[in-house]
């Protein structure tokens, strides 16, 4: 019974493997900068929260990525290519890429903050999406 329940997940996620170790390593670089941005501000450092802040991030990316796995299932039959699955993982990735830069940067000493999202509001240059902080 479990083997098959067990061969029926596999099946799912298999072709998924790369977008779920691209989720965990970005989850990991998020969890050391965001203690080392921490430790710079100052801030009393539990790691008790911070793993279970980081384990939510992971239970939440392995539904989206279930979410654009269905979604290819869905469109991807009738598009040819799975480009709302991928539209939808490159956004959720994008929203964790966005927390380890800025947490770099903070944590380095450098007067940058990265907003990828004006590139998409006001169509600035990808030169421009890095800005010193005010």
């Amino acid at each position: 019974m479990f083997a098959v329940l067990g061969a029926a997940i596999v099946d799912f996620y298999a072709h998924l493997s790369g977008w779920l170790v691209l989720a965990a390593g970005l989850l990991l670089l998020d969890l050391r900068f965001g203690i080392k941005a921490a430790k710079v501000r100052g801030e009393a450092i539990r790691f008790s929260r911070a793993w279970r802040r980081t384990i939510n991030k992971s239970v939440d990316y392995l539904g989206w990525v279930t979410v654009a796995e269905m979604l290819s299932r869905t469109f991807g039959v009738n598009l040819g290519k799975p480009v709302v699955s991928i539209g939808v993982l490159m956004i959720i990735y994008m929203i964790e890429l966005t927390s380890c830069l800025n947490n770099y940067f903070e944590y380095k000493g450098l007067p940058w903050h990265f907003e990828p999202y004006n590139w998409v509001k006001k169509k600035v240059s990808l030169g421009e999406l890095l800005r010193k902080k005010e």
